[in-house]
């Protein structure tokens, strides 16, 4: 799904000050952090994810097989942090991060 850059720029503002939800770190991407992506995405549409890897490279690789698998749309990378977006399919107005 390609996000209009209005939408990129409304979700970036809406993503600076969340907090991220999700670190990945040396096991990289195991079943319980994707599911938990998963479950986060279907919540709250819009999340940040920590990468806490040392190599740029990997980093870059472990971001996009991430929204790969889990459907979503990357927003924005900088640094170790990474904006995903995945629109929900029954949109709960008290969870999700672009209805509150």
């Amino acid at each position: 799904m390609s996000l209009t850059p209005t939408q990129k720029k409304q979700f970036r503002t809406i993503g600076h000050s969340l907090n991220p939800i999700i670190t990945v770190a040396g096991n990289g991407l195991s079943e319980n952090i994707l599911l938990e992506a998963d479950r986060a995405l279907e919540d709250h549409e819009l999340i940040k994810v920590k990468f806490a890897v040392g190599d740029r490279e990997a980093k870059k690789q472990l971001i996009s097989e991430m929204a790969q698998i889990v459907e979503a749309t990357i927003v924005q990378e900088i640094g170790n942090v990474a904006l995903f977006y995945r629109a929900a399919k029954h949109p709960d107005p008290k969870l999700s991060n672009l209805l509150r």
